[in-house]
């Protein structure tokens, strides 16, 4: 059986002497403008976590700081679970390359239990994704091409020629192409799917990068296995541009209406 791209691209190498030291490289298939996909990145940090033999529970939450570049080829990662309680973890994660540190991250793990639930971010209604076709995109970054994407609202504006949109939403169903059953490293990366919002709110690309991304897993291991290979649905709007920063929150569920997980994220940019 054939080995899955994503698989191929969070694949880490360590040594059963040195727990939370891994090796991992960057991969042709999800580069982006410059460097590799953030999504990617976050995918192989929480894998270093999850592949941890002293990891407890689930991941609940995890921030990654992209503090710099990651050049094409081998980095290290190193993950220490900073506390552990009865029931949670902490840990500090750092991606190093050429002696400089690349990435920062704080992952948040907890053993799951049954309690009173309640979602109060519903999923809207849109059209099922049978009905939407999917997005083609001249010239997209390596990553794109990895995802079966179809914009439901606010796709990309038609003309990068500064028009100013009424807001910054886009919602889309979006899978990894071809299909592969949903875990959380694939959770992780779909979060940072969400091209910048300042592209949609402007139709204008300049020099951008995100700076730091969090994401909430409300899933556990079990709707992510029950919701399996399929589509899942998203949508991101910015709540503010100032500065040379804005930020953007996103929101993903599958196809019947459970909610995944919650990301904002804080990006940079420049005119």
């Amino acid at each position: 059986m054939t080995t899955h791209g994503f698989d191929r691209a969070i694949a880490l190498h360590g040594r059963p002497d040195q727990p939370g030291q891994w090796q991992g490289r960057t991969h042709p298939d999800y580069t982006n403008f410059i460097g590799p996909f953030g999504g990617i990145t976050a995918a192989q940090i929480l894998s270093a976590v999850l592949r941890h033999p002293a990891r407890l529970g689930e991941p609940v939450s995890m921030t990654v700081n992209y503090a710099g570049p990651i050049a094409d080829g081998a980095f290290d990662i190193h993950a220490r679970a900073a506390r552990t309680n009865r029931s949670t973890q902490h840990w500090i994660v750092e991606v190093v390359q050429d002696g400089e540190t690349t990435t920062t991250a704080t992952v948040f793990t907890a053993v799951r239990r049954e309690t009173w639930a309640a979602v109060e971010q519903a999923m809207p209604p849109v059209p099922t994704v049978a009905d939407v076709r999917p997005a083609r995109v001249a010239d997209p970054v390596g990553w794109f091409n990895r995802y079966d994407v179809r914009f439901v609202a606010g796709g990309f504006p038609a003309a990068m020629d500064g028009r100013l949109e009424d807001d910054s939403l886009t919602q889309m169903w979006i899978r990894n192409d071809p299909p592969r059953a949903l875990d959380f490293p694939a959770l992780a990366a779909l979060c940072d799917t969400f091209y910048p919002r300042l592209w949609r709110r402007r139709a204008m690309i300049g020099p951008i990068g995100t700076v730091s991304m969090t994401a909430y897993f409300h899933a556990g291991a079990a709707l992510l296995a029950a919701t399996g290979s399929d589509h899942v649905f998203g949508q991101a709007r910015a709540q503010g541009f100032r500065a040379g920063f804005f930020d953007q929150t996103a929101q993903l569920w599958n196809a019947a209406g459970d909610l995944l997980a919650t990301t904002h994220q804080v990006v940079y940019y420049k005119e």
